[in-house]
């Protein structure tokens, strides 16, 4: 059984794709626009989950959630990329995180795992990445948004279409899968 571990994969999802909503609305030089008072790009944003996502969960239960081979650092540079390489980018970072969800049990929730020598149950270890991704997620909403202004169509509820929208809120039903 795994109902608490599938809530979590939704959450995940719903994430995804609300990030994917927003970059897909951006040019590609959009995408390297850094926020305002030396803040990140959407690109910058995207290298950070997608590594944070690909160390923490290869080798999920067997290994640190931190691995040696991951140069968080360099997560942060400026760089020029097109739209293929940040989807690519994006995508080896979810699929590797789909792929050991899909592994989990409710079961595993109370085992132990470590994060930069830290030991915590795999139930922590899930919120707190998704709580990591959740954040960089909103920001990448956020500049998105910023940057497109009136251009910009809404993710979820349009200002002044909450009736409207209480009587159909499928946007609440994460995607099925981890797909774009």
């Amino acid at each position: 059984m795994r109902p608490v571990v599938a809530s979590i994969e939704g959450e995940y999802r719903r994430y995804k794709a609300l990030g994917e909503g927003a970059f897909n609305q951006l040019s590609e030089p959009e995408l390297t626009q850094a926020a305002p008072g030396e803040g990140n790009s959407v690109t910058t944003l995207v290298w950070h989950i997608s590594g944070n996502l690909a160390s923490r969960f290869s080798d999920f239960l067997a290994c640190d959630g931190e691995k040696p081979w991951r140069d968080r650092e360099s997560e942060f540079a400026e760089r020029g990329v097109t739209r293929e390489e940040l989807l690519r980018k994006w995508d080896i970072g979810w699929q590797t995180l789909s792929d050991t969800l899909q592994t989990l049990s409710d079961e595993d929730l109370g085992r132990t795992v470590t994060i930069r020598g830290r030991p915590l149950s795999v139930c922590e270890a899930l919120h707190r990445s998704l709580s990591h991704a959740s954040y960089h997620v909103g920001q990448i909403v956020f500049l998105a948004k910023s940057i497109r202004g009136a251009r910009w169509e809404y993710l979820s509820i349009p200002p002044g279409q909450s009736r409207e929208y209480n009587k159909d809120p499928a946007h609440e039903k994460p995607p099925s899968y981890f797909a774009r």
